[in-house]
């Protein structure tokens, strides 16, 4: 089966200093262009986070301080990768929530223009919950009948999310082989920012997905409690949900 692409789709996968969106970095990074013509490119590459790796994250992926220490920084490499990205949609697993996330965040760290939100986003993690409900190694075991040797390698994984897409859509006849609707699918919510913090409700009002103000407007709470914005502003939050906080106060301000 080939894919049904409108798209280029880029398959990739992060490793990082950590789990935190808003403090840590990108160590490794790995993505499989598939065209629509079929046609594949592919490249993974090391980069320097330019703070520690912590000893429990190495033992993970097995990425040390040494080995990155003559790589690339990633504000070395964001204008070639955005040019890569360019027109392109996303697949990844547990893209959704991570990947896609902290990849916005070090593009705003480096001021590089590339706006992802116009993109359409396959988390195949989703897919394969919403149908199996295992983890990533259980996935290729079960829908490609093969042992994932080399799991938390980026490029390794980065291939294996391919091949569990293709085997998900020969595998289930109402998975639809068409990205739009495959992003549809595999997103729990509608997300405004990236991490999910603000999302979309029924009517398409902007809500608040987390604390004390969760499913509430966020137009609402902004009039009623004004610090809250400086709160958000001033706290540990990625800098796309501060962006997108501060772009929704604008409009409800100013109407735009």
């Amino acid at each position: 089966m080939q894919l049904n692409l409108r798209n280029p789709l880029i398959f990739f996968d992060l490793e990082t200093t950590g789990v935190d969106v808003a403090s840590d970095r990108i160590v490794e990074i790995s993505y499989l262009k598939i065209y629509p013509n079929g046609d594949e490119e592919s490249r993974t590459m090391k980069i320097n986070p330019t703070i520690p790796i912590p000893p429990k994250v190495i033992a993970i992926h097995g990425i040390t301080d040494e080995a990155v220490k003559d790589a690339p920084t990633f504000s070395t490499v964001a204008k070639n990768l955005a040019k890569v990205f360019e027109g392109c949609d996303f697949a990844g697993y547990n893209s959704n929530k991570f990947d896609i996330p902290l990849l916005a965040e070090e593009f705003l760290r480096t001021h590089v223009d590339i706006d992802l939100k116009k993109r359409k986003f396959v988390d195949i993690q989703v897919i394969f919950h919403k149908k199996e409900q295992r983890t990533l190694s259980a996935a290729y075991k079960f829908y490609c009948d093969r042992e994932l040797i080399g799991a938390h390698s980026a490029e390794t994984d980065t291939k294996a999310t391919y091949e569990i897409l293709m085997a998900q859509l020969d595998r289930y006849s109402d998975l639809p082989n068409d990205v739009d609707e495959l992003s549809k699918y595999s997103s729990h919510n509608r997300n405004v920012d990236f991490l999910g913090r603000i999302i979309l409700d029924d009517n398409d009002r902007e809500i608040f997905n987390f604390g004390k103000y969760k499913g509430q407007s966020v137009e609402e709470v902004l009039k009623k409690d004004a610090g809250y914005y400086t709160w958000m502003m001033n706290g540990q939050f990625p800098l796309h949900t501060k962006k997108v906080l501060t772009n929704l106060k604008l409009k409800y301000a100013f109407g735009k």
